[in-house]
């Protein structure tokens, strides 16, 4: 089922998401559901808070830019009760944008490597270290669930020049392809 992505202003895209256990009632689904609606809003990346639940869940499909990044061609990973244990490596500056921010795009920098503690969908658990594209992907989603958008690494300047469309996401006017749950005050 394609969940509506909630856009900028609701109160749970700030929320510090809590850890799951395996027993989270329809797991499974919910993350079948996350995949279809992250494919059908045609995203890499999406955490459950942008779905409305404050839990520690994200999709990561990178095989959308295996065009690009062949090393992506079979890359879709569920990670649940993902934490960022320490960054590294030289700064990256990329464009980036957001499915709870439609409409913005800016430049955000972030360092290259990450390191990251999380379970898989069977709850086995996994330390590893990322880098390059995947460590920015998941540098992004993983701020989600600590209540963080990308928008909180632009410089002052930036975000006043963003600030008539964050406006605008808050009084509900967002034109996008897929189904989101805009703020309404």
């Amino acid at each position: 089922m394609i969940l509506p992505i909630y856009t900028y202003g609701q109160p749970v895209l700030r929320k510090i998401a809590e850890d799951i256990t395996p027993d989270y009632p329809n797991l499974s689904q919910l993350i079948e559901d996350m995949c279809e609606t992250l494919t059908r809003a045609d995203g890499v990346g999406l955490a459950a808070p942008q779905i409305g639940l404050p839990i520690r869940v994200v999709i990561i499909d990178l095989r959308p830019l295996a065009d690009e990044f062949p090393e992506f061609s079979d890359f879709r990973k569920v990670f649940i009760n993902a934490h960022i244990i320490e960054t590294e490596g030289e700064d990256d500056v990329i464009e980036e944008g957001c499915l709870s921010l439609p409409g913005i795009h800016e430049r955000v920098t972030r360092p290259s490597r990450v390191h990251v503690r999380y379970c898989d969908e069977q709850f086995v658990e996994h330390d590893e270290w990322a880098e390059g594209y995947l460590a920015r992907v998941m540098q992004h989603e993983f701020d989600h669930l600590d209540g963080h958008m990308f928008i909180d690494h632009l410089s002052p300047l930036r975000r006043q020049m963003n600030k008539s469309k964050l406006n605008a996401l808050v009084a509900g006017k967002v034109r996008c392809d897929y189904k989101v749950k805009p703020f309404r005050k």
